[in-house]
């Protein structure tokens, strides 16, 4: 547990995080390993884990119909992997395999929603955090659009 405790408050997505709510945190937290071209998402499945990406590399992919799938995004060491599991239905919008051997902690939704329930000022930070997330997505996305659509 205590391992856990340090991959988490070394993660950046969690700096800035009282001890107090680590240890919280560590409750819902698996250490994870994936291999090379290893799925660890998929599409329109239950979306049960928040991955704090602390190794390797991840293809997040868009499932077309034509062309299978499309590599729209590669995270790294430091980034986050999953956002689908904040809105209803909870399943995820794409999916994602490992490019190489790939660490992460791995949050489980269930137990991380009861903690931010239960713990409102936990709950804000997660959810603070998220929306940044959430706008580098969005970011990203744009660019891929400008560049797609030469605009």
């Amino acid at each position: 547990m205590e391992n856990l405790k340090k991959m988490l408050a070394a993660h950046p997505f969690l700096a800035g995080l009282q001890p107090a709510q680590i240890d919280m945190l560590a409750q819902c937290a698996t250490a994870v390993q994936f291999r090379p071209h290893e799925e660890i998402l998929r599409e329109g499945e239950e979306a049960r884990h928040l991955y704090l990406l602390r190794h390797g590399r991840v293809a997040v992919e868009l499932l077309a119909h034509r062309r299978g799938a499309i590599t729209v995004q590669t995270l790294g060491e430091g980034e986050v992997l999953g956002w689908s599991w904040l809105v209803e239905p909870q399943c995820w919008h794409f999916s994602a395999r490992a490019v190489e051997l790939t660490r992460a902690v791995a949050l489980e939704v269930p137990c991380v929603l009861k903690l931010c329930e239960s713990h409102p000022e936990v709950g804000y930070q997660i959810m603070k955090r998220m929306a940044n997330v959430l706008a580098k997505q969005i970011r990203s996305l744009k660019m891929q659009l400008v560049d797609f659509y030469g605009a």
